[in-house]
């Protein structure tokens, strides 16, 4: 027996679309083909936790004026903000983060700068969030598909009638069916 010690573990990023422990997967990454971009949120509840802060960061500068103190506190906020994001975000994800919010460039930002940076940030990070809503709808639709036809293939195995064909579940006669069909005359 050899006393090896347990060597730590980097965080996993599954690139499938249906899994979630190391990676959730956003609109682009559902498909999985070749060279399209993989876009992954590697911490999704550190993302959450962002997102509410820096909302809630935007209500306050919207409810009180800040004076330079505050202003700058709220710059260096913002900034530790966005690098908190590209450190939880794919490389794809980060390149667009770049791209679309612009950095505070001010040392004492008006309240307006600060407005507009905090809203452009929020306003990305719902676009992510409905990207991740739309993505999990469509596999969630998917799968449902993919049981549904495995439910049809096993009636088929069994000799029992096609769940969605005549005398099924789905069909006319049946439970569920078009009631303006003629039902099968009743066997005693």
């Amino acid at each position: 027996m050899s006393s090896q010690e347990p060597q730590p573990s980097a965080p996993e990023v599954l690139t499938s679309p249906m899994t979630f422990p190391g990676g959730l997967p956003t609109p682009t990454s559902e498909t999985g083909a070749p060279g399209e971009p993989d876009e992954q949120v590697l911490r999704p509840t550190k993302l959450i936790r962002i997102a509410s802060m820096v909302r809630t960061m935007l209500d306050e500068v919207r409810r009180a004026p800040l004076d330079d103190a505050g202003r700058r506190a709220l710059r260096e906020i913002h900034e530790r903000s966005l690098s908190e994001l590209h450190g939880i975000l794919s490389p794809e994800l980060q390149e667009e983060l770049s791209k679309v919010v612009l950095p505070i460039s001010a040392e004492t930002p008006s309240e307006s700068e600060l407005r507009i940076a905090q809203a452009q940030l929020v306003g990305w990070l719902e676009g992510l969030f409905h990207g991740i809503q739309a993505t999990l709808f469509t596999q969630q639709a998917v799968a449902q598909q993919q049981f549904e036809e495995m439910r049809r293939r096993h009636a088929l195995e069994i000799g029992a009638p096609d769940p969605g064909g005549p005398g099924g579940l789905g069909g006319p006669g049946g439970p569920g069916g078009d009631s303006s069909a003629p039902a099968p005359g009743q066997y005693l």
